[in-house]
């Protein structure tokens, strides 16, 4: 009998702080573990340099969001600085039925969404070592305002908190590589723990 006709698919979500380095650390993931079905959420803002449409979101308009979310298709959503971004649950729950191990990425709000509707699923919430270089490197990436940089720092210690409220399995990513190890890890463990149909 084939994996994905013995067992249910498990869910990993890599949330975490701004600056934290949790987009770097899902792409190592995801070419390392290359059989993880990737999750694409929709988001309500313009693409940024590099990112492509389907890949890293599915840029929508607000009406096409509105329009999906009245109709009950995210499993989760959530208004992050004014920008709407969402999981559509059909995918999510298709791949799951199928066997298919899920990785997400998604904001602290959308995270704990989500285990609202989907409670076996595994959180690693990325912190940095410090503020002082979860400063720099949101600087190093020129993407983010001098004031939104600020507003990130404000709020990275109380999402933190929040993480630890609810459960979520802590990473400080002071080495990318240890950290990496240490996610590859609690995957495993999650796919261990997923459920599998009786006998």
């Amino acid at each position: 009998m084939s994996r994905q006709a013995s067992r249910r698919g498990s869910v990993l979500v890599i949330s975490g702080t701004g600056g934290a380095g949790k987009g770097t650390i899902v792409e190592r993931i995801r070419s390392q573990h290359p059989e993880l079905w990737w999750s694409v959420s929709w988001a309500t803002r313009p693409p940024r340099s590099g990112e492509v449409d389907g890949v890293h979101y599915w840029f929508r308009n607000v009406d096409e969001f509105v329009a999906l979310r009245q109709a009950g298709g995210f499993i989760e959503w959530a208004d992050v600085y004014g920008v709407l971004k969402g999981t559509p649950e059909a995918p999510l729950r298709g791949a799951l039925a199928q066997g298919h191990d899920a990785l997400l990425e998604m904001d602290i709000q959308g995270a704990i969404n989500l285990v609202q509707r989907i409670p076996e699923a595994t959180v690693v919430f990325v912190v940095a070592p410090s503020l002082d270089i979860q400063a720099d490197r949101l600087r190093a990436r020129s993407t983010d305002s001098e004031p939104d940089i600020q507003r990130r720092l404000d709020e990275a210690h109380a999402e933190h908190q929040l993480a630890l409220a609810n459960g979520f399995r802590i990473v400080v990513n002071e080495n990318i590589d240890r950290a990496i190890a240490e996610i590859a890890a609690i995957l495993e463990d999650s796919r261990e723990a997923a459920p599998r149909p009786p006998e």
